[in-house]
């Protein structure tokens, strides 16, 4: 291998198809974190070769992931490079002048056999018929190849594997070998030529001069194949033979089955839709498969990069683990500062329909004192958002939830919330103190009740929910005309009498 002595050059190739799943981001995710722990080179390569399937839709998705989560790439689409173009449709050209060197030189060749043909020819031989092409073509003379295309044949273009052990160090999983015979001649081109990805793949890393390819454990079975193909190439002149591979371990869901990217569980938007941050969910996704200390679970981005070392990725099965996700994602928003921490909570208030547009002076008051009441108790942006809801709405903006309220503004309620509201009516400074001082006395000594069941009917009436900021302080917030309008609404919610 060529890897050690070169600097590190890795890439991150997607296919434009579908939405970004978490598998597919923990691939970059690590290919970037090795490309900035060595000082190396990310190269972002699209590969767009199959019409039928990709879109522009996924490519622009693809990219607005990448920036979202800040995983920045030194060559490829909008950033250009010596190796360019890195959409693969627009590289044609190149594909066809590399297959017309291997065919010149012998390495690949054409080949007519048709399915049905091969598994007759297994079947005479008393094999399994679904064993495969059985490299019966490799030597057709050229009377032969004149009678197939006289007959209407199209062929399809063949590497010739060589005829020994494949064996190659995988950077995670130490020696792997494959023997002899066990990979057939594989099809790199369609009879006209077309390319397919068993020759674009590894043509365009050897292209690129890739010292390193970090890819999914799937993929094991394909890298005999594609170190054949990179000797080929290089016997050609093209490249500097194979690179160093490391194959990441299987993401799996539920049921320890792989995670597809048609799993609700995969869709990377659907965690960004949840209002979690970059920072916390790649610290997660960082974890399916390395950890950056044993008794460690949460570390930054530039923590992982001094730390990375691909030698360090387990070989194991990783499993999505959700509550994990959503610790880890809590961690990282606790620890934000609380201005940015506000900042961020904006786009989810107005996905909440709490805000539009720019917020108003009165409204990011607001949310500044507001934003750190509920920086702890909130795991993802969007609890934030419905947590805070109630400070920016009112008439009929402001909603009960239903389950809260049917628990906590029955009947028993009333003498709570009538009670409340006399000593709140009466306060004559509207302080978070003095709301605590007159709800204690009210509640807890007047009517004898634990806080708990004397706190609850006032968070729901005030809140609309069971789970909202600190209520003396919200409260304060809210001011006092609004809280006692609320109250009242809820006693009258209660069967009392406002």
């Amino acid at each position: 291998m060529n890897a050690s002595a070169d600097p590190v050059r890795v890439r991150f190739c997607p296919s434009p198809t579908g939405t970004p799943h978490v598998g597919l981001i923990r691939t970059a995710l690590f290919n970037w974190a090795h490309a900035r722990h060595t000082g190396g080179v990310l190269v972002f390569r699209i590969e767009d070769t199959d019409a039928s399937r990709d879109s522009v839709e996924s490519y622009e998705a693809l990219l607005d992931a990448l920036r979202w989560l800040g995983l920045d790439w030194d060559e490829g689409p909008e950033v250009g490079g010596p190796h360019g173009p890195y959409r693969q449709s627009e590289r044609h050209d190149i594909y066809r002048d590399a297959l017309g060197r291997l065919v010149q030189a012998g390495e690949v060749y054409e080949s007519y056999s048709t399915p049905e043909e091969i598994e007759a020819r297994h079947k005479a031989a008393g094999r399994d018929p679904k064993l495969g092409y059985d490299n019966s073509d490799r030597d057709l003379t050229d009377e032969q190849i004149a009678a197939f295309r006289a007959e209407g044949r199209k062929p399809v273009f063949r590497l010739r594997m060589p005829d020994r052990d494949i064996t190659f160090t995988d950077l995670i999983r130490g020696d792997v070998t494959f023997r002899a015979g066990q990979v057939p001649d594989f099809v790199l081109a369609r009879g006209d030529g077309t390319p397919l990805y068993t020759f674009t793949n590894p043509l365009d890393d050897a292209l690129m001069d890739l010292t390193h390819v970090l890819r999914g454990e799937d993929l094991l079975s394909s890298t005999p194949r594609q170190i054949a193909l990179l000797e080929a190439l290089q016997r050609v002149g093209i490249g500097k033979g194979p690179m160093a591979y490391a194959h990441l371990p299987l993401v799996t869901g539920e049921g320890n089955r792989k995670l597809s990217k048609r799993d609700p569980q995969s869709n990377l938007f659907n965690y960004r839709d949840r209002g979690f941050i970059p920072e916390g969910l790649l610290n997660y996704l960082a974890l399916l498969g390395w950890s950056i200390a044993e008794d460690r679970d949460v570390f930054s981005l530039d923590e992982m990069v001094a730390a990375f070392d691909i030698t360090r990725v387990s070989a194991n099965t990783a499993r999505f683990d959700l509550k994990k996700a959503e610790a880890i994602n809590a961690a990282h928003l606790r620890a934000l500062p609380a201005d940015e921490f506000a900042r961020r909570v904006v786009p989810y208030l107005r996905a909440e329909g709490v805000v539009s547009g720019e917020l108003t002076p009165e409204q990011q008051e607001v949310l500044t004192v507001a934003a750190p009441l509920v920086q702890e108790r909130s795991v993802v942006l969007t609890d934030a958002a419905r947590m805070l809801r109630f400070l920016f709405v009112d008439g009929a903006d402001f909603t009960l939830d239903e389950d809260a309220a049917a628990k906590n503004l029955g009947a028993d309620a009333a003498p709570i919330l009538e009670a409340a509201t006399k000593g709140l009516d009466a306060l004559p400074e509207w302080t978070a103190a003095a709301i605590e001082d007159s709800l204690k006395a009210t509640l807890v000594d007047g009517l004898g009740l634990k806080p708990r069941k004397a706190f609850a009917p006032i968070r729901v009436a005030i809140s609309g929910r069971t789970v909202s900021p600190p209520l003396y302080e919200s409260m304060e917030l809210l001011g006092k005309e609004r809280s006692v309008a609320r109250l009242g609404a809820g006693l009258k919610r209660a069967g009392g009498v406002s």
